[in-house]
């Protein structure tokens, strides 16, 4: 049984509670059972009995004929002990049960399955009644017995109340998680009219915004990029349509700044529909080897050492995250570009690639950074790039339950990323 669960903590919060009432309970009805009416009742019986048992200085025999004459009118054991506690006469063989030393005044009494009255004469005496019969119910087992019922009762009705109440808080973490997973569709059922069923109502309503504003946020990112590139397809018709005196440099320029801004735009929608939680339903094999060494090929002073490696995944993606790799080591970095492909030690279902460049590295106050959008390390330089690349390589490596960080290369120098796959 999982303690940590809810519904178990209250339910033995409940049980708990009822074990210490009926304890308490049996106590203190053992302590009130020779107080107040009941110790008046007890004086009383003593002043008759001491009326109806001869005095102390009375002889033997008298005194054992007026125990055996109430023995036997009332049908029960009796006996008769001095101040000291010592059997003075007794009615039958039967034992009857002696007062012990720690009983000071009349009451009850039980010992060894016997259930007995003691009454002590104003004489000092005591005078003990003791029922024939052995082996009854004792009164306090009785209320024992009694409130244990009770309690099993309690117990077994508050089950289905706690089960139920703690049902519903499942419900609500399972709407939770679905949400936290990117489904923004997730709603939970409202029940009742109690807190948790406000809390379902917010939960329900927090959702809804929440969908609504990343519809939006989808919606103004599809009309921007429409919008952007209307007018980046008319200056490229107006590049072509440029005379061939035109400076070939600036027109270069100009053909590097559409480039990067077309890209700039798919690098931000790409990154927005990750950010989103919106996984990709592509899973194919990808021969992610194969893979690296075809996107190395385009770059020079790049040496690949790597071992065959088959995965499941996007191919499109992991191609994305291998260019970013490579492009952020060329264009921040130094020559030549070290690029391994290998597993993680102690780990035969994890892939690791790993991208180093000879470069001045970056600061340690940078290592994390560089993984956020837009953000450009301070010690690399201001090359061109939007601050996108390193951003959608660690959402990319999320997305094939991996990772991605800056790691020191042998020189100590911060210049190399390591990025983990799940194959």
């Amino acid at each position: 049984m999982r303690l940590r669960r809810l519904s178990h903590q209250i339910y033995l919060t409940i049980i708990i509670i009822l074990i210490v009432v009926v304890g308490l309970a049996s106590v203190a009805w053992r302590v009130a059972l020779n107080r107040g009416p009941t110790a008046e009742a007890f004086g009383v019986a003593a002043e008759f009995a001491a009326a109806a048992v001869p005095g102390p200085d009375a002889p033997l025999s008298e005194q054992k004929d007026a125990i055996r004459q109430l023995s036997r009118k009332l049908d029960i054991d009796m006996a008769l002990f001095n101040e000291m506690r010592e059997l003075i006469v007794q009615s039958g063989d039967r034992s009857v049960l002696p007062p012990t030393r720690f009983q000071d005044e009349s009451g009850f009494m039980f010992r060894r399955r016997k259930f007995a009255w003691a009454l002590q004469l104003p004489d000092g005496r005591w005078l003990v009644s003791q029922s024939r019969r052995r082996g009854p119910p004792r009164p306090g087992l009785r209320l024992i017995f009694f409130l244990g019922v009770v309690a099993l009762i309690v117990g077994l009705c508050a089950w289905p109340v706690v089960r139920g109440l703690t049902r519903r808080l499942e419900t609500l973490q399972t709407g939770v998680e679905k949400l936290g997973r990117g489904d923004l569709g997730a709603r939970v059922d409202v029940q009742g009219r109690d807190e948790i069923a406000a809390l379902a109502n917010s939960f329900n309503s927090s959702a809804e915004r929440i969908e609504t504003l990343v519809a939006s946020h989808r919606l103004l990112l599809a009309n921007a990029s429409h919008e952007l590139r209307t007018p980046l397809a008319r200056i490229r018709l107006a590049l072509e349509l440029i005379q061939d005196e035109t400076n070939p440099r600036v027109r270069s320029e100009l053909e590097k700044d559409i480039g990067e801004l077309d890209e700039m735009i798919e690098e931000i929608l790409l990154l927005s529909r990750l950010d989103a939680g919106v996984r990709s339903d592509v899973r194919e094999d990808v021969d992610l080897l194969a893979l690296v060494a075809e996107e190395a090929a385009r770059y020079t002073d790049c040496d690949l050492d790597g071992v065959p490696t088959l995965m499941r995944g996007d191919p499109q993606l992991l191609r994305r995250l291998i260019r970013n790799l490579l492009e952020n080591a060329k264009r921040h970095g130094k020559a030549p570009i070290e690029v391994k492909l290998d597993r993680v030690p102690g780990s035969s279902s994890v892939a690791r690639l790993s991208v180093t460049d000879h470069g001045p590295g970056l600061g340690s106050e940078d290592a994390e950074r560089v993984f956020e959008p837009f953000h450009r390390g301070s010690s690399r330089g201001r090359e061109r790039g939007s601050g996108l690349g390193l951003a959608l390589v660690r959402q990319i490596a999320a997305q094939h339950n991996g990772t991605a960080a800056f790691a020191p290369g042998i020189d100590g120098r911060i210049n190399r990323v390591v990025v983990t796959l799940a194959i």
